[in-house]
């Protein structure tokens, strides 16, 4: 599956990122740059969804962990969905399960950034 990007603004301060196919140091400066623009026109809660990902590489992590201390100014916070397990494996291995909550959908997703509940730099 060729990567795709797509994103959907929920209201003024929410916003969801989805990503699709192989995310990867080819296809994430173009992620990254989404996502900086996302948060420059003032989205403060970001949900980044993985469901339809079937590749991420550190260059991903990377770009979300950029994304994290980009919002901690503003207070704002950034969940993910991911439900392939080979991709949330490397959340697991890194450590960086800690750092951004997982979920399984984007309901679920959306609910904890609506709570604040979304990954705080502070802890990146």
């Amino acid at each position: 599956m060729n990567f795709h990007i797509d994103d959907e603004s929920i209201d003024a301060e929410t916003h969801v990122i989805e990503l699709g196919g192989e995310v990867d140091l080819y296809t994430a400066p173009e992620f990254k740059e989404r996502l900086v623009q996302v948060i420059e026109d003032g989205k403060k809660h970001l949900v980044v969804d993985l469901s339809k990902a079937t590749f991420i590489d550190s260059t991903t992590l990377g770009v979300l962990v950029g994304g994290v201390k980009r919002l901690r100014p503003t207070g704002g916070s950034l969940a993910l969905v991911c439900t392939d397990q080979n991709i949330s494996k490397i959340f697991e291995i890194t450590g960086l399960d800690r750092v951004f909550p997982i979920h399984s959908s984007r309901e679920e997703a959306l609910r904890s950034v609506a709570a604040g509940e979304g990954a705080q730099a502070e802890s990146a």
